[in-house]
């Protein structure tokens, strides 16, 4: 199994996993969205596969791509336990600045 973060390492990958967050896609369909040949998107696949970032299903001749919500959740488990706090307060301080500027 390849690192997850090894595999969001690359823009490419990154812009193939927000396409899939929308919902399931063939590689033709993927390839629409990029500039490079349907062999490079394979590649790309294959890496976020190995990594356990999306899934693939096969329905006839078609191999249907899915983000691996699970996978996600975890990562974003991950950043939420390290910045979580952080972000929380932010929050607080944008919404706070924005309440004040509207008075």
């Amino acid at each position: 199994m390849g690192s997850q973060w090894k595999a969001l390492a690359d823009d490419n990958r990154r812009e193939i996993l927000l396409l899939l967050r929308k919902h399931d896609m063939t590689p033709t369909e993927m390839a629409e969205h990029f500039k490079f040949t349907l062999p490079a998107l394979s590649t790309h696949l294959r890496i976020l596969k190995d990594a356990d970032l999306v899934t693939e299903k096969k329905e006839g001749k078609n191999r249907f791509y899915s983000l691996n919500e699970r996978k996600s959740y975890e990562m974003l488990n991950y950043f939420e336990q390290m910045w979580g706090y952080k972000l929380n307060s932010l929050k607080e301080f944008v919404e706070n600045k924005e309440r004040k500027e509207k008075q």
